[in-house]
């Protein structure tokens, strides 16, 4: 692949998968990117595909308006008539798709995860007291952490 484009954005409406008719699954998502600052910012707006195992699953049901993706693909630009005037798309046919940052907090979906992790509580252990041996070696009684110097 010669032409990669690779970005971050913020996904402008939720993953839709669909198949083709040879049976070949197809994710499409909009993901917009701002670039410039100030007066001067713009916002561009790609249309993304994912096409084959990576499309189906569980993977799409994260991808909802407002989370933010890295994405890196193939660029390509199309242009269309609408209303008599000539408009241009981005599209990228991609081949990385990952999830970045957390969930935004005003998000409807919350993300589930497995109720084996929801209720999962680190076990506390108290630190070993050393023994009589342990003494009897060396260690313990003689040991002062004051002067370690970090």
């Amino acid at each position: 692949m010669s032409n990669v484009f690779s970005f971050t954005g913020t996904i402008g409406r939720d993953a839709e998968v669909r198949s083709t008719p040879n049976g070949q699954s197809v994710l499409n998502v909009t993901v917009a990117n701002n670039t410039g600052f100030g007066d001067r910012q713009k916002t561009l707006w790609i249309r993304v595909a994912l096409w084959g195992k990576r499309a189906e699953g569980s993977f799409p049901s994260y991808l909802k308006k407002g989370q933010q993706v890295f994405v890196s693909g193939e660029l390509s630009q199309n242009e269309y008539q609408q209303d008599g005037t000539t408009r241009t798309s981005l599209e990228l046919n991609a081949s990385v798709l990952d999830l970045v940052g957390g969930k935004r907090a005003d998000q409807n979906a919350p993300m589930q995860q497995p109720q084996a992790q929801q209720n999962y509580q680190q076990p506390q252990q108290a630190a070993p007291q050393p023994t009589q041996q342990t003494q009897q070696q060396g260690y313990g009684s003689n040991d002062s952490y004051d002067d370690v110097p970090f």
